[in-house]
């Protein structure tokens, strides 16, 4: 991919535009208030197209930058979006935070799933409607993750039976609620404190799912304080026992870190579920 190409039949000068980090997969350019990020796009079809629809999203809950432009130029696609500057992550961010959160989760929908696929990281992510979670959670969630990891050698068959006792059990183990839109990769490189003390998503990988999804990707790596938490509970109380169902809410963030970064994961994936059949 030459972005120097890209940005000259943008009429951008190479003086105004800044390359920054950007993950494994894009490219990603400051260019005075925007952001582009430029990848294959073969190699990852319609990605921010996909990416800028989750953005649309999750903007009716709560802030993302604004979409400016996405499209295709020669073998590369690129996705322009608002640059936000960032601030200090006060007390009054982390309420805000969980606030907003909150208003988010409160969005519902009669299905689980979304419009169309999308993708976690560089993965593709199946999101055909289902009438219940468990369907959902099974089919187009965990069953295609361990069959990757199957297919690719990093778990083998026998292994990958684990699952099977979690998978009958999943109806018992969460509480019924109507779908609910989610971020869908809420860790703690996915949002940004604006210089306003506000909280921004980036890099969605949204569906209309269990909420608490993102609750447990939020306690998978961190980066989240307790006080976002205590707000989005006074707003949009999390149901009893949501603690102890936080790592059965990381299984499927693990499995993609299997496909993605290789088997020193899986160890976590199997002591989530020991843990699980001894307590069920």
């Amino acid at each position: 991919m030459d972005a120097k190409s890209f940005f000259e039949h943008r009429r951008i000068a190479s003086s105004d535009f800044q390359q920054l980090s950007g993950g494994d997969i894009n490219q990603v350019y400051r260019v005075k208030d925007s952001v582009y990020k430029i990848n294959s796009k073969d190699d990852f079809p319609l990605m921010f197209e996909k990416e800028a629809e989750g953005l649309k999203a999750l903007s009716n809950g709560i802030r993302t930058p604004a979409v400016r432009d996405y499209g295709v130029f020669q073998d590369m696609q690129f996705l322009e979006i608002e640059h936000v500057e960032g601030g200090l992550k006060t007390n009054a961010f982390w309420r805000s935070f969980g606030e907003s959160l909150a208003h988010l989760h409160s969005i519902k929908n009669d299905l689980f799933g979304f419009e169309s696929s999308n993708y976690i990281g560089s993965l593709r992510q199946s999101n055909n409607h289902k009438d219940s979670w468990s369907d959902f959670l099974i089919e187009e969630r965990l069953q295609p993750m361990i069959e990757m990891a199957v297919n690719s050698g990093e778990v083998n068959y026998v292994e990958a039976r684990v699952l099977e006792d979690f998978y009958s059990k999943i109806e018992e183990i969460y509480p019924q609620e109507k779908p609910t839109l989610i971020h869908g990769d809420l860790w703690g490189g996915n949002y940004i404190c604006s210089e306003n003390e506000e909280a921004v998503l980036i890099d969605p990988a949204v569906y209309y799912g269990h909420r608490e999804m993102d609750i447990g990707m939020m306690h998978l790596f961190g980066g989240f304080d307790s006080r976002l938490f205590d707000a989005y509970n006074e707003i949009l109380p999390l149901e009893k026992g949501w603690k102890n169902r936080l790592p059965v809410n990381q299984l499927y963030p693990l499995l993609v870190h299997v496909n993605l970064f290789g088997r020193s994961y899986w160890g976590q994936v199997k002591r989530i579920l020991e843990q699980f059949r001894q307590t069920h």
